[in-house]
């Protein structure tokens, strides 16, 4: 019996070898035949080495040219207020608004009514009202356009047929899109990040409101929505927006819950600055979808200007808003405050590079200034933009508002080099 199982126990141990080396040699196989597959008649490997992503980083070919920095004129307004027309506002009607925007020299504004609150027939409502006239503040036809996927505001020169945009606001974003293109108007996301955060594509938009209402710090995440945009090859404005619904009572009896908030968020809170070529409805539009665009705390405070000198000869030719090819030099840019600036203060200029911070300079002097160079990538998009803070300059027309945008005295729009015109 114990010969038996010995001589068993042999003959079992041999075929379990066999077995062991015939799944060593299947397997050697296999691996053979997946490399011959995978190799091409030079023994070369096929596969990722040989890809070529089409969406590689490249020369995007001519540029449009860049536009005079003599030939405009500095236009401040406020794109985002409500009147009587919203539901939402009190003791604001359109004349309160329009008289206390002449009254604080603004040049343009675009009272932009929940288009919800009449059921999209804005241009029977806020256009068609008496008090909408002005004899020297330009007013831009425009609503917001209030959806159960956020806000965005309308901004256009002339009269529009805004009940088509409110129609399709529940349609998916190529219905909407396609309407929008038609109508011809400028589309803005309001409001990016929040409870009424705007939940569409950004590809159909023109700008964004990287800056709400006078409270400047819940706007952090409005600013890092706007820098992955434009870091993914997006050249969208950032403007601002008062967004205030609340006027001064008339009498005291007619006072509300919210009318303090008159004192702290009203027009101009911020205030949206525009270089436009002419003093016309459609030049303050164009402008604010080119990007010459900056923004203030309030419109007595000093106006961000940044530009670019490109091709080294010591004169500025490009300021914010604007793409160019690199030269594959150094790169000079100025930063200045023009406007109304505290003797003396202190103002610290924060530049961000393709959405990270890069240089904090300090402006000083009379009209506070600074220059710093840079060389732009030669191939791939770079894009700079500034953000200034310091003492902010009072505006006792609305005297609580200074409190609410800290030390933010205001920012730029990008300057941009290689982003593709047609994105």
């Amino acid at each position: 019996m114990a010969t038996t199982r010995s001589a068993y126990s042999r003959r079992y141990s041999r075929m379990f070898r066999f077995s062991i080396r015939s799944s060593q040699t299947l397997a050697l196989s296999r691996g053979l035949l997946l490399l011959l597959a995978l190799t091409g008649a030079g023994g070369t490997v096929f596969g990722q080495a040989e890809h070529a992503n089409p969406w590689a980083p490249t020369d995007p070919g001519p540029l449009p040219p860049i536009q005079s920095l003599s030939d405009g004129i500095w236009l401040k307004g406020d794109l985002h207020l409500h009147s009587r027309h919203s539901h939402d506002s009190s003791n604001n009607s359109e004349a309160k608004i329009i008289d206390f925007s002449k009254s604080v020299g603004m040049d343009f504004i675009c009272i932009t009514d929940h288009d919800n609150h009449v059921q999209g027939d804005v241009a029977h409502n806020t256009w068609i009202d008496p008090e909408f006239k002005s004899d020297s503040v330009l007013l831009l036809y425009g609503a917001e356009w209030t959806t159960t996927r956020g806000h965005g505001n309308i901004f256009s020169a002339r009269p529009y047929d805004h009940q088509r945009l409110y129609d399709v606001r529940d349609q998916r974003d190529i219905v909407i899109g396609a309407v929008k293109k038609e109508l011809g108007v400028h589309l803005s996301a309001n409001h990016p990040s929040g409870k009424d955060h705007f939940g569409f594509s950004y590809d159909m938009v023109d700008s964004i409101e990287v800056w709400n209402s006078a409270v400047w710090p819940k706007n952090a995440n409005a600013i890092m929505i706007w820098d992955d945009m434009l870091s993914s090859g997006r050249k969208l404005t950032g403007r601002g927006g008062s967004d205030s619904h609340h006027g001064t009572p008339d009498s005291p009896e007619l006072a509300t819950k919210n009318s303090y908030q008159r004192e702290a968020n009203y027009v101009g809170t911020p205030t949206t600055w525009v270089f436009a070529k002419a003093r016309t409805l459609q030049a303050v539009v164009d402008a604010l979808t080119n990007g010459r665009v900056a923004v203030s705390a309030n419109p007595y405070g000093p106006r961000v200007e940044f530009y670019a000198d490109l091709d080294g000869d010591g004169r500025m030719d490009m300021m914010m808003g604007d793409n160019a090819k690199p030269t594959g030099k150094p790169v000079t840019f100025r930063v200045q405050l023009a406007g109304k600036t505290i003797p003396g203060g202190d103002y610290t200029v924060s530049v961000v590079k393709n959405g990270d911070p890069f240089k904090t300079l300090k402006a000083e002097g009379a009209t506070p200034a600074v220059e710093f160079t840079d060389t732009p990538a030669s191939i791939g998009r770079t894009y700079y933009r500034v953000e200034v803070t310091g003492p902010q300059t009072a505006y006792p027309e609305v005297p609580k508002s200074m409190a609410l945008s800290g030390n933010m005295i205001g920012l730029s729009n990008p300057i941009y080099f290689n982003f593709d015109p047609n994105f």
